[in-house]
This record gives structure tokens, C-alpha cells and sequence, in this order.
């Protein structure tokens, strides 16, 4: 408890799945938290669940991480509410399986406006603030499809590649101002959005490929983004962190 006293941390895709396991591990440490997310019905009610225990220190605002707009408002309105935005979890993202020869182009460039344009919007809008009072962590989610290929995932890789480099330039860049950027490299993790692609069956195959013998749940990643937004990890920054049950400890042969 307490780890994250003072604390004052947005989520986005805080409403269910792995944003919302990082947004109760946040509060439990003492966080001030916003949920960000265009999923109103579940964000709402996550607070309505959540203000029984920790009453006014986490709020919903429905947040679109494609809009510059929306995140100047989210972030204008957050510091109202509980003071200037020290961290980020740079969470929200969607996927998408496409074979390299026949996915949409308009596909493609949905998960790059929402995946990696999504984080950099992120990080310039409250870079604006942390560098003001020279302090804060961002903490962007990419995925091990950030360190490595896999078949039918050529765009999805390509966002989740460009949040890798991403971390790294602005960690240098932000560094002297106090801000420290690192990314999360998740594995296959079993969620709402990764269930959609697959089912029990995506799951199990999952399981059988890493050296844990199964895929992750949210409260696995979840203590990462505590760590990284403390100031435990007060020297760690452009970082990449793999939490994959052991699936980049390898090479394949074939994909």
C-alpha cells in the first residue's frame, strides 16, 4: 500500500481488461486515477464498483486517444480535478490480423491512428505538463509483436514497433526535464480484445508455444505499470520490459 501516494495517473483503455486490472492496482497504492475510453458503459460502471472503496479518487471521462482535442481536454480536466498528470499508462490500442498481400489499406491505417498515433498524441499532450514540473512517468503498452514478427500481424507490428522507437526517442528527449519513458511488451494475455481472436482455442495453442505453459491474465501485467510508475524504477527509462511467460526467450523456426 502506497506505493503510488501522489500519484496522479490517467489510464487509457482503463475500462476492462488489462487497463482496468492496471487502473485497481493503481488505486490500491494509493493513485488518483481517470479512466480514459470510448467504452462509456464499462467505464462507468468500473467506477461505480470502484467509488465504494476509494470513493472520489477515480472518475470516467470518455476519451478518444485518435483526437488531439480529446486529449487536451483529458488532460486540462484531469488537472482540475486532482492537480498536474505525473503519470500516464499509455494503454489503449486495438488489434487486427491481416495477411501482408491482402489487408485493407484502410485497415492499416486504423491501427496506425489508433495504436501508434494514439501513443504519441499521449506522450506530446502530457509531456506538456510532466516537463512544467519536471517530473513524471509514461509508460507506453507495445507488445512482444514490438520485438519480434509474426505472420498475418505486418501492420499491428508495425504500430506496436513504432511505440518501441517512440519510447526510446522521447526518453532521451525528456529525460533532462524529469519525465521517464519506458514500454511494456506484453505476451499473448487473455483479455476481451485478444478473446474476440480465437476464442479457448487461441488461448490454449498460446499456452503450448511459451515456456510457462500459459498465456497471461491483466493482474500479470498490471504490477509492471505500478513499478514503472513509482519511483521505485527512478532510473529506469527508455527501457523495453518483454512480461510474456517466456515467449521472446527463444527463436522460431517457420513462424
Amino acid at each position: 500500500m502506497g506505493r503510488l501516494q501522489d500519484k496522479r495517473a490517467i489510464v487509457t483503455g482503463g475500462s476492462q481488461g488489462q487497463g482496468a486490472a492496471i487502473v485497481r492496482a493503481f488505486l490500491a497504492e494509493g493513485a488518483k486515477v481517470a479512466i480514459a475510453d470510448i467504452a462509456e458503459d464499462a467505464g462507468q460502471a468500473l467506477v461505480t464498483e470502484l467509488a465504494s472503496e476509494y470513493g472520489d479518487s477515480v472518475y470516467f471521462q470518455r476519451h478518444d486517444i485518435s483526437d488531439p482535442s480529446s486529449w487536451e481536454g483529458l488532460v486540462t480536466g484531469f488537472g482540475e480535478k486532482y492537480g498536474p498528470v505525473n503519470v500516464l499508462a499509455n494503454n489503449a490500442g486495438i488489434l487486427r490480423f491481416g495477411a501482408v498481400m491482402d489487408m485493407p489499406v484502410d485497415e492499416y491505417e486504423l491501427l496506425f491512428n489508433v495504436n501508434a498515433k494514439g501513443c504519441f498524441l499521449g506522450m506530446q499532450t502530457v509531456a506538456r505538463v510532466m516537463t512544467k514540473e519536471r517530473q513524471g512517468s509514461i509508460i507506453n503498452s507495445s507488445s512482444i509483436e514490438g520485438l519480434g514478427g509474426m505472420p498475418f500481424c505486418t501492420a499491428y507490428a508495425g504500430t506496436k514497433f513504432a511505440i518501441r522507437g517512440m519510447t526510446k526517442a522521447a526518453a532521451l528527449e525528456l529525460g533532462p526535464k524529469g519525465v521517464r519513458v519506458n514500454s511494456v511488451h506484453p505476451g499473448m494475455i487473455n483479455t476481451p480484445m485478444t478473446a474476440v481472436h480465437g476464442g479457448e482455442e487461441a488461448m490454449k495453442y498460446g499456452a503450448s508455444k511459451v515456456a510457462l505453459k500459459r498465456v497471461g491474465v491483466p493482474e500479470d501485467i498490471a504490477p509492471l505499470y505500478v513499478y514503472l510508475a513509482s519511483d521505485e524504477s527512478s532510473f529506469v527509462t527508455g527501457a523495453e520490459i518483454a512480461i510474456d511467460g517466456g515467449a521472446t526467450a527463444t527463436h522460431a523456426f517457420g513462424g
